[in-house]
């Protein structure tokens, strides 16, 4: 990876813009941000290979595809020594369930985010945690009731443009 790049605001809108919409064309994006097409593709290439943009995909709809449950859990370990930590991290990380993964500060150590095809199904892969002796001493789950919304988009040029 190159040194750490320069980024301006040009660069934020840029990177706003394609989280957005990461099938936008780069005429498109040249217009939205204000550039012309041939700049602009080359900040999008100096942006990529800098590390900035680390892929593009698709966001699916799982409630076309099925009933899914979302279960907020938090997990305490029974000790708390360096190779804990990498063990649980690294015995989590195999957990396709598993999308999100925090270590916190506070009353537990981990947060985690699962999506699972009902509350049965979140019980048995717990369960298989359990088995597994990863240092899990307690846990506490939130079964998600409804999410009013769930942002996709981080506020980019709200967080790093200095002259807002």
């Amino acid at each position: 990876m190159p040194n750490h790049l320069k980024i301006d605001r040009l660069d934020l809108r840029i990177l706003s813009q394609l989280q957005q919409n990461g099938r936008i064309t780069n005429v498109d994006l040249a217009d939205a941000v204000g550039l012309s097409a041939s700049p602009c593709l080359a900040r999008v290439k100096r942006l990529e290979q800098a590390g900035y943009i680390i892929g593009c995909g698709a966001e699916i709809r799982l409630e076309k595809l099925g009933e899914t449950v979302t279960v907020f859990t938090e997990v305490t370990l029974a000790d708390h020594h360096r190779e804990d930590f990498i063990r649980f991290e690294a015995a989590i990380r195999e957990v396709d369930e598993v999308i999100e993964c925090h270590l916190v500060s506070g009353g537990y150590d981990y947060l985690l985010k699962f999506i699972t095809r009902g509350v049965s199904h979140y019980q048995s892969i717990i369960e298989a945690l359990l088995d597994q002796n990863i240092g899990i001493d307690k846990y506490f789950s939130y079964i998600v009731i409804k999410s009013p919304f769930v942002k996709k988009n981080y506020p980019i040029e709200r967080l790093f443009n200095s002259g807002s």
